[in-house]
């Protein structure tokens, strides 16, 4: 019996999918641990602190996060793990949101609590500020210039590295975009804040530069990420867990995700048996999405049993509103 074509594909029948890709039931009596989980770190650890620790309790040997958080933080890490450790580069960009503290008085050389004071180290208070007219140049596209102390290269060498050495770091600034900058709390010489922001943005510069602007030296006292995406700090396993917990409970929902279950901040598009045997073989296919997409654009592609099976490139738009060339970039499948 044919399976009847994908209403996305290309017209025309597909092979037997009992006969060349496995049905649903044995995909679901073969679990894998490819996909991600969902870490709560604690502060005081570094990010490959989380991954070392998951690798030896899950006995998993591929594993990698998509975003370092500073040891001083706490909050949301994303690990990909097995065949997911292929889509790190499209999960490393999406935006984060962040809670934290703002403490003002004295600035310190890393920008956090973490460094060493610049100058004398006594709180200051803020009650009396209008701190509004102040956030407004941080929200939006921003120019911001990385902490000395950042995992920055300066000519293939961490820009930590040569400022612990007491050298010059000569670091450029960097586009980024603010969404949402808000204080939540001002008390005496602390203020709390939430952010979300885009990939790459510090939060120590941030703290850093508000107390610049405001003429009052501030660091960043304390840090959470709340989310990355659609990924939420709630659904994650606390570090502490990842101690004790048996692998099967480690690699369970809601904190393990799997690659079927992972929202990419791409367009998403079903492909038939047919174009996944092609895309597993590095060939390029035709298909007619059900929306117009552009050249060079990116789509996550979905079998018909609606699993991720890969990254494809718009390399070819044949008519427009029409049939489209795809050529994997990132397969999964196999």
């Amino acid at each position: 019996m044919k399976r009847p074509a994908s209403s996305i594909g290309t017209a025309g029948s597909s092979p037997n999918p009992e006969l060349h890709y496995p049905t649903r039931r044995m995909m679901e009596q073969k679990k894998s641990a490819d996909g991600v989980l969902l870490v709560d770190k604690i502060s005081g650890i570094t990010s490959h602190d989380v991954v070392e620790r998951f690798r030896r309790r899950a006995k998993v040997k591929k594993a990698g996060h998509t975003g370092t958080l500073d040891p001083l933080a706490t909050g949301l890490l994303v690990l990909c793990v097995g065949k997911a450790t292929r889509l790190q580069a499209y999960l490393m960009g999406m935006e984060k949101t962040y809670e934290g503290t703002i403490q003002f008085g004295w600035a310190t050389d890393s920008y956090d609590a973490e460094g060493e004071p610049v100058g004398e180290a006594v709180e200051a208070s803020v009650e009396h500020v209008d701190f509004e007219p102040y956030l407004v140049p941080f929200r939006g596209e921003i120019e911001q210039m990385p902490p000395a102390f950042s995992a920055k290269k300066i000519d293939g060498v961490r820009a930590y590295a040569l400022a612990r050495k007491g050298e010059e770091v000569k670091l450029q600034p960097k586009r980024v975009t603010v969404y949402e900058l808000v204080l939540t709390e001002v008390q005496g010489s602390t203020a709390k804040f939430r952010v979300r922001s885009s990939a790459g943005t510090y939060m120590r510069s941030l703290a850093h530069d508000l107390g610049q602007a405001i003429g009052i030296p501030a660091h960043l006292k304390d840090l959470r990420r709340t989310a990355i995406g659609t990924f939420h700090v709630d659904q994650a396993i606390a570090f502490d867990k990842l101690a004790d917990a048996a692998p099967e409970a480690i690699l369970a929902p809601p904190h393990f995700q799997s690659l079927s279950e992972i929202d990419l901040p791409l367009a998403k598009l079903r492909i038939d048996w047919a174009q996944q045997g092609k895309m597993m073989q590095g060939q390029s296919f035709i298909m007619v999405p059900p929306t117009p997409v552009a050249k060079g654009e990116l789509i996550a592609l979905g079998n018909p049993h609606d699993q991720l099976v890969a990254i494809g490139e718009v390399v070819n738009v044949l008519r427009e509103g029409g049939p489209v060339e795809v050529k994997p970039k990132v397969v999964l499948a196999g």
